[in-house]
């Protein structure tokens, strides 16, 4: 089996420091993480994915994995990552990217589109609707900021995660899964969820001016496939699409998601 040679290094950006990792040439493909993980989600992708004509390129959002904390602290507002996105695009200089992200990611990879419309190649936003109606609620998540010290907080990101994956994923596979979103801050990942329940896009859909893929879990517990669809209607030329049996983490749930992600990809280009 050939490797590719995956490059790691890190990007100043807004007062901090961004762990970033590269490989591959080609389209360029940003890859975003979900809410209090990091890039390492997307490990078993990143080389895959490069072999297939691809620079792919995945950032720790500021505050997770090996990223420094942003200097205001954890960050509560999607949009703020959505700018720090754009910046990193043009600081490595990727021309007309596609940017691909689940949960927070996949919000913020709608945000980026709103923002550089045709300057992206295409974006696939994953396990992400519009607006969640104010779910889950803020004040229940700020409240969860005073005790995020408590060993069960652990535990619940554990039993969280089995609960979301979908019906397909072996039990292996999944306890791997939940063992690896263990290692997040409770801070950051509560932070984000705030982010999460507030951040509004339903006005900024229709500025959304290139080819663009939503994708669902059926068995995602904290999506409802019919509000995603809601959102891929108000984006010109826009589709949805519904995984059975993927929860709410495509690409760690399905095997060679590498080449599932790249099916999209050529889907997306000749649109």
């Amino acid at each position: 089996m050939i490797e590719e040679t995956v490059e790691a290094g890190y990007v100043e950006i807004g007062g901090c420091n961004a762990f970033v990792e590269r490989a591959g040439t080609g389209t360029p493909v940003l890859c975003l993480h979900t809410a209090g993980q990091s890039g390492v989600q997307w490990r078993h992708v990143t080389g895959p994915l490069a072999r297939r004509g691809y620079r792919v390129v995945v950032p720790d959002l500021p505050g997770h994995g090996r990223s420094e904390p942003a200097p205001g602290g954890p960050v509560t507002d999607l949009g703020d990552y959505a700018a720090w996105c754009v910046t990193l695009i043009e600081r490595l200089g990727l021309e007309r990217p596609v940017v691909v992200g689940c949960s927070i990611g996949g919000k913020i990879a709608l945000d980026v589109a709103a923002r550089l419309g045709d300057r992206l190649a295409g974006v696939v936003a994953m396990a992400a609707d519009a607006w969640t109606g104010g779910r889950p609620s803020v004040s229940g998540l700020r409240r969860e900021l005073a005790d995020v010290a408590a060993p069960s907080r652990t535990d619940r990101t554990h039993l969280g995660t089995l609960a979301v994956l979908g019906s397909s994923v072996p039990a292996a596979r999944a306890d791997l899964i939940a063992t690896m979103h263990r290692r997040e801050d409770p801070a950051v990942s509560t932070s984000d969820l705030i982010g999460w329940t507030t951040h509004d896009l339903r006005e900024a859909l229709p500025r959304i001016d290139c080819p663009a893929y939503l994708v669902v879990g059926a068995d995602d517990l904290w999506l409802d496939p019919d509000a995603v669809r809601w959102a891929a209607d108000r984006i010109p030329g826009a589709r949805a699409g519904v995984l059975d049996g993927v929860g709410h983490y495509p690409m760690e749930e399905i095997p060679d998601f590498a080449a599932v992600l790249d099916g999209w990809l050529r889907e997306l280009a000749v649109r």
